[in-house]
């Protein structure tokens, strides 16, 4: 079975990949490696994937949109690893932001941080947060209900919820611009499965 490298732009994203990765594909092998912001990602892509000589290894490129165009930031980082000779690099741009995700799951926010005393749920279930990837800053969206909220510490503790719930943790999808549940999520799942070699079924923690 083939190893998955995951070269992610900040902390965060590899401590959410490290906590969820493990129990929905419990047989993956892979590693996170990541990188002080999407500066220093982007100079590291070439470097890596020129340098890397360990047998059988696939690499995943994630970082986040931001306000940038997710077309030419996609292309960019596939550029990148094309001209690093690993055209096969899989890319994925997170829109906006990792935090995004959580924005979508507010009860996975309560759940990651019982404190906040279910304010997200009242908040973040509001209009203007029903389709997250049109909200600009969703990190600074949450720390105004969880005041405690980090960036790390959301990755960690979202990495360590259950993957049985809804929306988040069953990967059916946040909502979309209908209201309805995306399925998105569940594409990524059949794709980390098919780089990586295995059948895609119901991966239990």
């Amino acid at each position: 079975m083939r190893k998955l490298v995951f070269l992610v732009e900040e902390p965060s994203m590899a401590d959410l990949l490290d906590g969820l990765l493990p129990r929905l594909f419990p047989a993956l092998r892979f590693q996170c490696i990541p990188h002080d912001g999407k500066q220093d990602l982007e100079r590291s892509i070439p470097r890596k994937l020129r340098a890397w000589r360990e047998p059988g290894v696939r690499f995943v490129v994630a970082r986040d949109q931001d306000s940038a165009d997710c077309r030419r930031v996609k292309e960019n980082l596939a550029m990148l690893c094309r001209n690093a000779g690993r055209p096969d690099t899989l890319v994925r741009v997170v829109c906006r932001e990792l935090e995004a995700w959580y924005v979508g799951d507010p009860q996975g926010l309560v759940q990651a941080f019982p404190e906040s005393r279910r304010r997200p749920l009242r908040e973040l279930n509001q209009a203007r947060y029903r389709d997250p990837d049109t909200v600009v800053r969703p990190s600074e969206a949450i720390a105004k209900q969880i005041p405690e909220f980090q960036k790390r510490l959301g990755g960690k503790a979202h990495g360590e919820l259950p993957v049985s719930g809804e929306p988040f943790t069953q990967l059916s999808g946040f909502p979309g611009r209908s209201g309805t549940p995306a399925r998105g999520d569940a594409a990524r799942c059949r794709t980390i499965s098919r780089i990586n070699g295995e059948p895609h079924g119901n991966h239990q923690p």
